[in-house]
């Protein structure tokens, strides 16, 4: 009997082949129900459940004409914190109770009351500013001195010295105490507590004398205590608007932070994972450029969709006749949003549209993409039956 380059006999190998075929062809007339990486945009947005009951979510186009009323919904993944702008200070710096001041007194006079016989000037070292204020300096007793400047605080001086050392001349040179430190927690090289030169020493100033954000910081966060109040900034709208780079008071708190928002992506998306807001608003299109667009053979660029679930108190249920949406939130607590990313108006709102933390991006299977397989494993089939045939 004759045998087949695979060593087995001419017949046996025919019986083989035609088995392979008929296998095949079952896998074709069966390969639109075969798992796939994501569902089909009808399938979807099918408008009812299996038990027969109404979806329990309501679906938004995204377009120019749908923009203004999506985008005034809350966000309630968003914290909102105030901020305080720049504003120019004197840079002189404010004696405040705990401070210590060096105070030198020169006088001329030979019978001083001041200075040691010889000497020509008296240092007062390190006297700390009390609670109320005040210090004390000899021959004229407590002197209050907070909220005064070094150089008023001089001037304050001398002018009450005048009565028993009438030609001392005074200088005085201020240490901050905690009152005029500020204090940077975390998210830079070398955090630590940092004493104010002046009323006019910047945020970012302080951030680049504590060594700058750390590197490994993902879109990072300053989050500033001052008394009993927070205020929170992201650092990248810092960078774009001097404006927003507050001046630091003494007692201030800063923490910089991680951004702990994020986005999912499945279906048919170049990637599925999970992934950190890399800055501070992102958009629908900012996400696909994020999760490397997606999958060319397989996607519908027609049916892109970002699912989002709102809190139960956000949602205002579709009023009047014809069921109008309301401008203060989602008429159901899940909203899908469609997009058309082979339209211009779709890729421009999906460049406005912003996404929320949790937000979950879904990209659609094509259809054409699963024709595509079929065409594939059906040419693969021919190519075998003509093996077949040539046996």
């Amino acid at each position: 009997m004759a045998k087949s380059e695979t060593g087995l006999p001419g017949g046996l190998m025919t019986v083989y082949f035609r088995g392979v075929v008929m296998v095949g062809l079952c896998f074709v007339l069966t390969a639109c129900s075969l798992p796939r990486g994501a569902g089909f945009q009808s399938e979807i947005l099918a408008a009812h459940t299996p038990d027969g009951a109404v979806a329990d979510f309501a679906v938004f186009s995204v377009t120019r004409g749908s923009l203004p009323l999506i985008s005034g919904w809350p966000d309630p993944s968003q914290t909102s914190y105030a901020w305080i702008k720049h504003v120019e200070q004197p840079a002189s710096l404010l004696i405040t109770p705990g401070d210590l001041l060096n105070i030198s007194i020169w006088d001329a006079d030979a019978n001083s009351l001041l200075i040691a016989p010889g000497a020509r000037v008296a240092n007062l070292q390190g006297l700390q500013v009390g609670t109320d204020g005040r210090i004390f300096v000899p021959f004229v007793g407590d002197v209050k001195v907070s909220g005064m400047s070094a150089a008023t605080a001089r001037t304050h001086i001398q002018d009450m010295l005048l009565d028993t050392v009438p030609s001392a001349q005074v200088q005085v040179t201020v240490a901050p105490g905690r009152a005029n430190t500020a204090t940077v927690v975390s998210g830079v090289r070398s955090p630590g507590v940092f004493p104010l030169a002046d009323r006019n020493v910047s945020l970012l100033s302080l951030i680049g004398a504590g060594g700058g954000v750390l590197d490994s910081v993902n879109n990072p966060q300053v989050r500033l205590f001052r008394g009993t109040k927070t205020y929170g900034i992201g650092v990248d709208r810092l960078f774009e608007d001097p404006a927003l780079d507050t001046v630091v008071q003494g007692g201030d708190r800063i923490v910089i932070t991680a951004d702990d928002r994020y986005f999912l992506s499945l279906g048919a998306a170049s990637k599925e994972a999970l992934h950190a807001f890399p800055k501070s608003q992102v958009s629908a299109l900012d996400a696909m450029s994020i999760v490397g667009g997606v999958a060319a053979t397989r996607a519908n660029p027609q049916a892109i969709m970002i699912m989002r679930e709102y809190p139960a108190g956000a949602v205002r249920p579709a009023t009047g006749p014809d069921a109008i949406p309301s401008l203060e939130g989602p008429p159901q607590q899940r909203v899908v949003f469609t997009m058309d990313l082979t339209k211009t108006d779709g890729l421009f709102s999906a460049g406005k549209f912003l996404l929320q933390s949790g937000d979950l991006v879904y990209v659609t299977e094509s259809a054409l993409g699963t024709a595509n397989s079929i065409i594939g494993l059906f040419g693969n089939l021919v190519l075998a039956q003509t093996r077949l045939n040539n046996l």
